[in-house]
């Protein structure tokens, strides 16, 4: 009997990159059923808190699926599976560091943010501050947030489609770009909440399916499993150090995990569906429960791929390891499973780019055009066609930008997301919610600093510098590859120094009255 690496590359030179008629039927069925979700919501969606919002009108338990779904993404699916698969131990620091900021979401953010927000987190920094250059600045750092997090999602969906229909790289980028707009123009929040939740139970039933029969070969015994993972490639593969070395890089990357989730816009305006802020709460503590559970069983999942189909194979087909989940999938259920994990994963993609492109175009319209350009007078006929606008704008770039980076692990790019997100985004937003003396100039430059520093550090990183745009080895001006334990830091501290600064007295008689609203609800929309 051949070894599990042989039969697998058996299998992928006669099925992975072409046309099968499961991989089509599972694709075509859940772009109708999510194309019809769309043409319902579409009737449903009118005014502006129905398309930003869903009209407030999501349970805390459809709330929950449609957070864990949003939140399940390409990055968790593909990348975390394949980053075990290639790297071992370390690559599971991505899957606890995503799931331990959910307990801070829940105490922290979760109430005073649906209390004083309306359709996005700027609301909630300059609710007490001034609104043109708050707006603006958060504008900026949202914007870049969701840019990088939709750069991993499309080099996944690009991989994807060309594992299932053959098709080129650049053409299956421009196919999702264009379902994923449809979505969103016409549905609005309401098409784009129920899509994450019909994919998220997809999403949990499948993963699930191919954790019992990967656990099936080991005859359930996870210690059988990694024997055979440790005997291929040694005990390193189950130490730490195959990903991560330097011991500062590690806390960097796992600040930015953490707390990176507390800035995410599309996660943070998922809380202006829900009625009330006990529901805010509840749907946290439900989407908890669904995302640990996943982060639980992915890691078998890499490590199965890693011992039945080999890191040689795995990295062949795709050099970033995304394809490891259904490369699994195909050995051991076949074309039709593997038809549908990829479907799945397909529904993954769609599902979380329309979410984070309605969070972009939120910023732009909310934000810029309606506080900004109108100064507050906008109608919401003008609010919503401005955010249409701006959807189909950030579509386009984020096609492009999918095709700039092909090939890069889609985890280790949502990972540079989130090391934005914990900078420009979450110390802002904290200091506004507890800190009574925060002024408008230390919200700016809290926001700019935490953004545009995060952003330079990725870039002359070896994260960009040499990996992506191909400088020698060595040769990064910042050594580290995760920015957050400097970005994040400064943005705080420069937040801070520059509110003692700038003291702003109706800034700090407006802190009571926003207590009374982040705490008792008092006045929330």
């Amino acid at each position: 009997m051949p070894p599990a690496t042989e039969q697998a590359a058996v299998a992928i030179q006669t099925t992975l990159g072409k046309p099968t008629v499961p991989s089509i039927a599972f694709f075509l069925i859940i772009v109708a059923i999510t194309m019809l979700i769309t043409y319902w919501a579409s009737k449903r969606t009118r005014s502006a808190k129905e398309f930003y919002a869903a009209g407030r009108s999501i349970s805390a338990f459809q709330n929950g699926l449609a957070l864990a779904g949003d939140y399940m993404s390409a990055a968790s699916f593909l990348g975390i599976a394949g980053m075990v698969a290639l790297k071992g131990y370390d690559g599971m620091i991505y899957a606890v560091g995503w799931l331990v900021g959910w307990p801070a979401l829940m105490f922290l953010i979760a109430e005073p943010l649906r209390n004083l927000g309306k359709f996005t987190f700027a609301d909630v920094v300059a609710y007490r501050l001034k609104q043109t250059p708050v707006r603006i600045a958060s504008a900026v750092g949202g914007i870049l947030t969701v840019l990088f997090y939709t750069i991993a999602q499309m080099v996944g969906s690009g991989s994807l489609i060309k594992l299932m229909f053959g098709l080129p790289y650049e053409v299956a980028e421009i196919m999702v770009g264009v379902i994923m707009l449809g979505y969103v123009l016409f549905g609005g929040m309401l098409a784009t909440t129920w899509v994450q939740i019909i994919k998220a139970v997809l999403l949990l039933s499948g993963v699930s399916v191919l954790m019992l029969i990967v656990m099936s070969k080991f005859n359930f015994d996870p210690g059988a499993l990694y024997t055979a993972v440790a005997g291929q490639y040694g005990q390193a593969a189950l130490e730490p150090g195959g990903l991560i070395s330097n011991p500062i890089d590690a806390v960097s990357l796992g600040l930015a995990l953490m707390f990176g989730l507390l800035g995410l816009p599309h996660i943070l305006q998922r809380f202006f569906t829900v009625p009330n802020a006990k529901a805010a709460r509840v749907s946290v503590l439900y989407a908890s429960g669904f995302i640990g559970y996943f982060y639980i069983i992915i890691p078998i999942v890499g490590f199965g791929a890693s011992a039945l189909i080999g890191r040689e194979v795995i990295a062949q087909i795709d050099k970033g390891g995304n394809m490891a989940a259904p490369l699994l999938a195909e050995f051991v259920g076949g074309t039709p499973f593997l038809g549908f994990i990829a479907a799945v994963a397909f529904a993954t993609i769609l599902a979380v780019v329309a979410g984070l492109t309605l969070a972009a175009a939120s910023a732009f319209s909310h934000d810029i055009y309606v506080h900004v350009i109108k100064h507050g007078k906008a109608t919401e006929k003008e609010e919503v066609r401005a955010s249409r606008i701006a959807t189909v704008i950030f579509g386009v770039f984020a096609v492009l930008l999918g095709i700039l980076f092909k090939g890069q692990n889609v985890a280790f790019m949502v990972g540079l997301a989130f090391a934005i997100a914990c900078s420009a985004n979450f110390p802002a937003l904290t200091l506004s919610i507890f800190w009574k003396r925060f002024t408008t100039a230390g919200a700016v430059s809290s926001i700019l600093t935490g953004a545009f520093l995060a952003v330079g550090l990725i870039i002359i990183s070896p994260t960009v510098w040499e990996d992506v745009l191909g400088n020698p080895k060595g040769s990064a001006l910042f050594a580290l590859k995760n920015p957050a334990i400097v970005s994040m830091t400064a943005s705080f501290v420069v937040g801070w120094l520059v509110s003692l600064m700038t003291r702003e007295k109706p800034a700090e008689q407006m802190f009571e009255d926003e207590k009374l609203r982040t705490y008792l609800g008092v006045g929330a929309e």
